[in-house]
């Protein structure tokens, strides 16, 4: 599938296409919509740069939300650590 983003809409961003497509798959990342290895393609860019990428934008590279710090609670609980 192609997509089609006319000259007329990157220049009222301001952007080139390839700072669109990076804009792009980092919200794409940011979602939780595709993970780092196909966001990184879709920004042409390998791996590592697109992780300096996110870690300019201050874009965690892993989600960590209160159901993972409560499971992590309760295991350090159960083996006796907490």
């Amino acid at each position: 599938m192609s997509v089609i983003i006319s000259d007329e809409t990157l220049n009222a961003c301001g952007m080139t296409a390839t700072e669109f497509k990076q804009e792009i798959a980092l919200l794409l990342f940011q979602s939780g919509k595709l993970p780092v290895g196909h966001a990184s393609k879709l920004a042409q860019m390998d791996k590592v740069r697109f992780r300096q990428l996110l870690k300019e934008r201050q874009i965690p590279l892993y989600s960590y939300d209160i159901e993972d710090f409560e499971l992590d609670l309760k295991n350090l609980r159960e083996l006796g650590r907490l």
